[in-house]
């Protein structure tokens, strides 16, 4: 198995890409199917989504609108719990069937402030599509949340458009950090 070295931490294949692309393939054949005669809005959650944003719409064949916006609660590798402001929500959300893309699920804090923003202007419908769901981190629950690419442990992951410190969104695999196991004395 090949470790890669972000910084000052190193990390293990978790996810091959072309196991990604097949999982992508089938999300975006199930919201064809779910959205026939219908124009969701999609809305990628910069900065990690854009790869997993960019492959799923090459699947997507029905008409759809495309957006994006950012919001951040991550300072290093844990999430701060505190959300900062969602910039670049779309304001004409009234009736429409909304998709929100992110790259992963954990506490929940941040989709949820994003889905309160999006509920205020009262759309027809709201579903989430994630690309990774760490169940054993939720905070809040996501009843919204449809569309799962893969479950994972509660591990710190890059690759893929995630990130740590800033490093790592190119790689075109998924990686969790290695554990070092201590010595027993």
């Amino acid at each position: 198995m090949n470790n890669i070295e972000i910084e000052d931490r190193t990390f293990e294949i978790l996810l091959e890409n072309h196991t990604i692309s097949k999982r992508t393939r089938l999300i975006g054949i199930q919201i064809n199917v779910d959205y026939e005669k219908r124009c969701p809005v999609f809305i990628g959650v910069l900065n990690g989504s854009f790869l997993f944003m960019a492959d799923l719409l090459k699947e997507v064949e029905i008409p759809c609108e495309i957006g994006f916006i950012r919001v951040s609660s991550y300072e290093g590798a844990e999430s701060s719990g505190s959300i900062k402001e969602a910039f670049g929500l779309p304001d004409n959300l009234h009736n429409r069937d909304i998709i929100i893309v992110e790259d992963i699920v954990d506490s929940g804090l941040t989709l949820n402030y994003v889905i309160n923003e999006i509920q205020k202007q009262v759309p027809a419908s709201v579903k989430v599509c994630s690309l990774l769901f760490k169940p054993a981190a939720l905070k809040v629950p996501i009843k919204e949340l449809e569309y799962v690419g893969f479950e994972i442990a509660n591990e710190f992951v890059v690759g893929y458009g995630l990130d740590y410190v800033g490093l790592g969104r190119n790689l075109k695999d998924i990686y969790r950090e290695k554990t070092v196991l201590s010595p027993l004395p």
